[in-house]
């Protein structure tokens, strides 16, 4: 009964207040409202889960609040009281969503029966919300998890047998660079083109070489290096690295510091791997010509860094699926879709979250929150 948040509105001022007595004495504390504006203002500021709202009042009538409730409202209930001996406004209430309807003079009794049973129902919404929303999560757990089972089983020796050649093409194409570079291939006819044909080969290479090692991240459950970390330091480390390709894009990048931060315990290897993927997304995602603002803040226990580009933006419906392996917002071909589930699977091993904001045509934001005080867990050592 005190876990009921109830809400009385009615514009008869003594009526209201002895329900709300009568009712507190019972174990329910509502709050009260005497007319719909109140109502409403109310509801915006903290949540209800009963309301009981009398049907005609002056300004807005109960039917207006309740249409109002449930458009913004809608796991509210709400139960009406009129006065009138017609019943037409209940049965109106109700087709308009109401739970129910009851006639004044109301008797206690009855009205926090009402109260129970809508209440009742309201919990019973939420826990099949919670229930759904919990199997939508085991299901693309399960899905992601029978994807990793499979790649585990083929990432080592694939990556093996591909890496070999691999290698062997990268030496081969770094010794015909050589070798056009020599005095007498001076005049070579189309050395250009042979050039440039060198330079993809060895793009390429580089390419399938990063998804080897993402594939074998996968599986090799390597144990972290605690250390300091100077991650004002570490970023500039990063965005150097990643100037020229942004240079060539004619993208801006812009660092924002709270200098208050000096260093944190966590393992500064991974987390070169993960500005390195978010740098290089928001690269990639983001047009000649635009920016991206890196903001590095201390909250609290934690340190907060956010990348935002101003790129084209993730549609609504992706959102939930960019963290999950195999799935890529790229062209084909230029993505794998491993780096964003790499990314948060370092993050939560160093006890971090990860969160994600995009609005089509406007651009991406991704938050990395992070401990002060990565906690030691077995396996991993302090260097």
């Amino acid at each position: 009964m005190t876990n009921i948040r109830l809400l009385l509105v009615d514009d008869e001022d003594d009526f209201r207040r002895t329900i709300a007595k009568r009712l507190t004495k019972r174990g329910i504390c509502p709050a009260e409202a005497g007319n719909g504006e109140e109502c409403l203002a109310i509801l915006e500021k903290k949540p209800v889960d009963v309301v009981v709202l009398d049907v005609r009042m002056p300004g807005m009538s109960g039917v207006e609040v309740l249409h109002h409730i449930k458009k913004k409202h809608p796991k509210t209930e709400v139960i009406l009281l009129t006065g009138h001996a017609t019943t037409q406004d209940g049965v109106e209430g109700i087709k308009s969503g109401a739970f129910d309807y009851l006639a004044k003079p109301v008797e206690l009794e009855h009205l926090l029966g009402k109260i129970k049973q809508a209440h009742e129902k309201s919990r019973r919404g939420e826990e099949k919300l919670r229930e759904a929303e919990f199997r939508a999560r085991m299901e693309q757990q399960m899905i992601a998890t029978k994807r990793l089972a499979s790649l585990g089983t083929l990432a080592v020796g694939v990556a093996h047998e591909i890496n070999n050649p691999l290698a062997i093409m990268k030496e081969s194409a770094g010794w015909l660079k050589l070798l056009l570079k020599k005095e007498e291939l001076a005049e070579m006819p189309r050395k250009q083109d042979f050039d440039m044909a060198l330079n993809k080969i060895e793009e390429s290479i580089e390419r399938t070489r990063r998804i080897t090692h993402q594939l074998l991240g996968f599986v090799r459950k390597s144990d972290s290096a605690l250390a300091k970390v100077d991650l004002r330091g570490l970023v500039d480390e990063i965005v150097q690295s990643v100037n020229r390709e942004a240079a060539n894009k004619n993208i801006e990048i812009v660092q924002k510091v709270d200098h208050s931060i000096d260093t944190i315990w966590s393992d500064p290897y991974q987390l070169r791997q993960v500005l390195i993927n978010l740098l290089t997304n928001a690269i990639q995602a983001t047009g000649s010509g635009g920016k991206i603002t890196i903001i590095l803040e201390a909250i609290g226990e934690e340190v907060f860094l956010t990348v935002h580009d101003t790129g084209k933006g993730i549609p609504k419906e992706d959102l939930e699926k960019i963290f999950e392996p195999f799935f890529s917002t790229k062209s084909p071909g230029e993505g794998t879709g491993l780096g964003l589930f790499v990314t948060r699977s370092i993050i939560e091993k160093l006890d971090g979250k990860i969160e994600v904001e995009s609005e089509l045509g406007r651009g991406t934001s991704f938050c990395v929150k992070l401990p002060k005080q990565h906690q030691i867990k077995e396996g991993e050592r302090v260097s």
